[in-house]
């Protein structure tokens, strides 16, 4: 096996392709940005990067807010639609079949069939030729607790998140282990695997005690 060499380009794969809502309630727009990511964890600071010929680029700039919104397999064609329709003239929410809701702290809408939306708001704008980059603060996180696992930790492995690398969009695959995995002790996989099972087994409890109520409950 070879590599040869190619021109400069954006080969970096895969990327989110993000649902980046802005605007307000009252008059709420969509757009799809693969250019966006972590800058900082703290302060936890986030970009997006959006041509200036977008409708996005002047509503960001006019409120200083945006929200990124999570894709899933659920929400593909959504994503796909909103990245090739304009805000100008189009709602977008409605053509797509998604729901704006409120945000915590921003105005821009959420996206409620999103599972995780991250509130932002913007701390710098820099124009780079093509994109300008809007430097953002996330100042709250919302989070679907349907995706909320026994150990009140977030867990997307069922989700399908959405993944986009040259011009394709994929859904991800299996979970293949956790931050440092490849590393860890043997005792320590076994301390974890312990603590698991007990979780496992509470939650199990729990379920049965639960059903045996309403067993009872429906002879009275």
């Amino acid at each position: 096996m070879t590599k040869i060499t190619w021109k400069p380009g954006t080969m970096l794969a895969p990327v989110p392709p993000a649902l980046i809502s802005c605007g307000t309630m009252e008059k709420p727009n969509v757009m799809t940005a693969a250019w966006t990511g972590i800058i900082c964890s703290d302060p936890t600071l986030v970009y997006v990067s959006i041509r200036p010929s977008r409708f996005s680029n002047t509503l960001i700039r006019e409120t200083g807010e945006f929200v990124i919104n999570v894709p899933t397999i659920a929400l593909a064609k959504a994503v796909d639609l909103c990245g090739v329709k304009s805000g100008r003239n189009t709602d977008k929410f409605k053509l797509a079949h998604i729901t704006p809701e409120p945000c915590s702290v921003v105005s821009a809408p959420q996206i409620k069939e999103s599972p995780v939306s991250l509130e932002c708001k913007v701390k710098n704008i820099t124009s780079y030729g093509t994109h300008d980059m809007f430097l953002a603060e996330v100042v709250a996180v919302n989070v679907d607790d349907a995706y909320i696992n026994s150990a009140q930790a977030l867990d997307l492995s069922k989700a399908g998140l959405l993944a986009y690398a040259h011009g394709f969009y994929y859904t991800l695959g299996k979970k293949i282990g956790k931050f440092g995995w490849s590393v860890e002790k043997k005792s320590t996989k076994r301390k974890r695997a312990a603590r698991l099972s007990q979780q496992k087994s509470a939650t199990l409890t729990s379920v049965r005690k639960h059903g045996k109520i309403k067993k009872e409950s429906g002879k009275k």
